[in-house]
């Protein structure tokens, strides 16, 4: 039993968070916690958009105030500013892909991963439902990340800043939460 007690307390050590290690057996170090803030500009029109139609199913055909009709999924290279002018400095981009899910409003899924120019390129991943339609403050689940942002979790708090309802154009704000290694 004693011999079992030990076991159990050495496993909990090993796992901790604290501890956490790779494969290798190489140690991350202390677990970090970083806030950042941004603007996504998502452009669905004119001659360079950064959103575009690569699927939908047969019955998708955009609606009033739903530009990106059920079954439709986007690929995006979308642009990340520190203000919401689209001339702000550009501090990243976000690449990935989402799919309208909202059969009856506006509603996406969406998989992009947030590329940082100020952390050399690191990026964290978003992976998660995006109630569009529910407002302000929509939460959206951190589920991963790589460089300084290595095995990220965390949420994104999303604001609308912008939204073009006839044809997709959007600036959507991010308030993230991450906690790092």
């Amino acid at each position: 039993m004693r011999t079992l007690s030990l076991l159990a307390v050495l496993l909990l050590v090993a796992f901790h968070p604290r501890n956490a290690a790779d494969a290798h057996g190489r140690h991350f170090g202390k677990e970090k916690l970083t806030n950042l803030r941004f603007y996504l500009h998502d452009t669905l029109s004119g001659r360079d958009p950064t959103a575009v139609p690569v699927a939908h199913g047969a019955s998708a055909t955009p609606r009033p105030g739903d530009p990106t009709p059920f079954s439709s999924v986007y690929v995006v290279d979308d642009v990340l500013t520190e203000g919401p002018e689209r001339t702000s400095r550009v501090v990243g981009s976000a690449q990935g892909l989402y799919a309208s899910t909202g059969r009856h409003g506006l509603g996406l899924v969406l998989g992009i991963d947030f590329a940082l120019n100020d952390y050399n390129g690191s990026s964290f991943v978003v992976f998660s439902r995006n109630p569009v339609a529910d407002g302000d403050g929509r939460e959206l689940a951190v589920v991963g990340g790589r460089g300084a942002f290595r095995l990220a979790r965390g949420f994104a708090l999303l604001r609308t800043h912008y939204l073009n309802t006839g044809n997709g154009d959007a600036i959507i704000e991010y308030n993230v939460t991450l906690l790092h290694y």
